[in-house]
């Protein structure tokens, strides 16, 4: 399988662990805010393939614990639960980001024990998630599958928000929250502008909206937090 980018360590990607992060090319959403846009098309340059990653991580064995798949979407890329599969023969934990649009590929991982954390992303209220996917418009039935999957999971998950003060306002954390009700964990994530950045002028919302939107969750969810502030 094509690999397109390796992050050797990360205290952060896969909450209380030590981890290396694998990016993948491809991405059936177009965010306008997204951080790895030279990954969105699957035209990114290939940085190696899986065996010399299995060669990494056996070497690392004792130094990390875990890896996790961000992308793009990892889910379109239909090799990586043979992947999952020889990386959990190394004795890994596996984190799987995810937009939430392939509720069938992920339940497969998940099946098979392939994946102990997901971390799915909630782009927005409903009403204003096509536009924060970047497209024109959106069935909302595959993330919502999504949702109700991962809540009567058995696997450690978590689902967040990255909050644009463009995109996101109240309005939309007073819808998020029944959406995702019964959920175990919800992090609120301030934007950070980057050079990768699909599209200029962006901005994240000043700490104290951010916190007022975590507020409006909270009864909804049994753990809230905030990231990047």
């Amino acid at each position: 399988m094509d690999i397109n980018g390796l992050q050797k360590l990360t205290l952060l990607d896969y909450p209380g662990k030590t981890a290396c992060t694998v990016f993948l090319a491809g991405c059936d959403f177009r965010c306008p805010f997204c951080h790895n846009s030279e990954l969105l098309d699957g035209s990114a340059p290939v940085e190696m393939r899986d065996e010399e990653l299995l060669r990494f991580l056996r070497q690392r064995r004792g130094l990390l614990d875990s890896l996790c798949f961000t992308g793009g979407e990892p889910s379109l890329r239909g090799e990586l639960p043979q992947l999952c599969e020889k990386i959990k023969e190394l004795g890994y934990n596996i984190k799987v980001d995810t937009n939430g649009n392939h509720p069938d590929a992920i339940s497969r991982l998940i099946d098979a024990g392939l994946v102990d954390y997901v971390a799915m992303d909630i782009k927005n209220s409903p009403a204003r998630y096509a536009q924060t996917a970047g497209l024109e418009t959106l069935d909302l039935s595959a993330v919502n599958e999504s949702i109700a999957m991962l809540i009567a999971s058995p696997v450690d998950y978590e689902f967040r928000t990255t909050t644009v003060e463009q995109l996101h306002d109240a309005d939309s954390f007073r819808q998020i929250g029944p959406w995702i009700k019964g959920a175990k964990q919800y992090f609120i994530q301030a934007f950070v502008d980057r050079d990768t950045v699909v599209y200029s002028g962006f901005t994240a919302p000043p700490e104290e909206k951010l916190r007022e939107y975590a507020e409006i969750v909270r009864p909804f969810v049994g753990s809230v937090s905030l990231r990047g502030v």
